[in-house]
């Protein structure tokens, strides 16, 4: 799956919240994630019905902008799951954020895409909002 964006906001403030691993939930989905945790390359997200999912940290590349995880755990009904993050100047104060994701069984694929596409909207809210 590949879905793109344009955020109201420059790549390097961006690029920031993306990287930042482990604040998620404050940075990018706030009210979505509850809480992260970080230990060495694994990030645990907290959901707010106290679900867990456990992914693998796999690249942070600030010369592209881009990061890449894999989930490892707490995926319902997913045995593989790889997405990458990527952002990409579209002058100084915009940015287009792309999002490709891998996901087993293809089954999987349409209500992944749709907690993408919520998703990504939702980034953009909270990163439009949070100014440069």
């Amino acid at each position: 799956m590949h879905h793109e964006i344009l955020i109201d906001s420059s790549p390097e403030t961006v690029w920031a919240a993306i990287r930042d691993v482990g604040a998620v939930h404050e940075r990018l989905l706030p009210g979505r994630v509850s809480a992260a945790h970080i230990d060495g390359d694994i990030r645990t997200l907290v959901y707010p019905d106290g679900r867990t999912v456990r992914e693998l940290i796999v690249d942070i590349d600030d010369e592209t902008r881009r990061l890449a995880y894999a989930v490892v755990e707490g995926a319902r009904g997913v045995t593989y799951h790889h997405a990458t993050f990527q952002v990409i100047g579209e002058g100084e104060r915009r940015s287009r954020l792309v999002w490709i994701t891998d996901i087993l069984p293809h089954t999987s694929a349409e209500g992944a895409r749709a907690r993408i596409e919520r998703g990504a909207q939702e980034m953009k809210e909270t990163l439009e909002k949070a100014g440069p």
